[in-house]
């Protein structure tokens, strides 16, 4: 166990010193700069369609690190070491999916409330999308980790992740624009798209980890 902990603790560390969640957060805050130049000043516009604008940029956001989560420590030889310690890749995938929340998922958080700033949504709205985005960015960072897993080794990795994660992620993205001013039934089916991704998504990486080891 003190193993994995180091790998979250040593994740989350790189993330934030590669200046990837830095990037991550910045291209975040870029989108919602720009989107009210793109459809003009009418406040009411912006207040109603705000919230799916942040959920739109928080899944391209999750997407820019994804080549970097497994594929570094593949080729560095820590998955191998990993293995040989006894840790299973399935519970290797937890830990980089645990590491890549914390760096990932509070930060955006507390920007949403800069991009809600910026697009002028009520305070009612603004926490409807923080419980969406607390419920369902676990889901997105379950969902990068076994997209970086499938995509390691590949050529042209990055744009590959694309094709394979944003497809993937559009429940994510329905559910939590619609958990907005669905009420509880929406934010049920968010947390149920988030919790399936969750547990599905370490044994999807751990294989496809597996198999990159061979």
């Amino acid at each position: 166990m003190s193993g994995l902990l180091a790998l979250v603790a040593r994740d989350v560390r790189i993330a934030w010193a590669s200046g990837g969640i830095v990037n991550a957060l910045a291209f975040f805050l870029l989108v919602t700069i720009l989107f009210p130049f793109a459809v003009g000043p009418d406040t009411a516009l912006l207040a109603r369609i705000g919230g799916g604008v942040i959920w739109a940029a928080a899944l391209l956001a999750a997407l820019m690190p994804v080549e970097r989560l497994i594929g570094p420590d593949a080729e560095s030889g820590v998955l191998d070491q990993m293995s040989v310690r006894g840790f299973s890749m399935a519970a290797v995938a937890t830990a980089k999916i645990a590491a890549h929340w914390l760096g990932f998922g509070p930060p955006l958080m507390v920007a949403t409330v800069l991009a809600a700033g910026l697009l002028g949504l009520p305070a009612e709205t603004l926490a409807a999308v923080e419980l969406g985005l607390l419920i369902g960015t676990p889901g997105l960072a379950a969902l990068a980790v076994a997209t970086s897993a499938l995509v390691t080794g590949l050529r042209g990795a990055g744009a590959v992740a694309g094709l394979v994660m944003l497809p993937l992620a559009v429940p994510l993205l329905i559910f939590g624009a619609g958990s907005i001013e669905g009420g509880v039934q929406a934010v049920k089916l968010l947390g149920a798209v988030s919790l399936v991704l969750l547990a599905g998504a370490p044994f999807v990486a751990g294989a496809a980890m597996r198999g990159s080891m061979e």
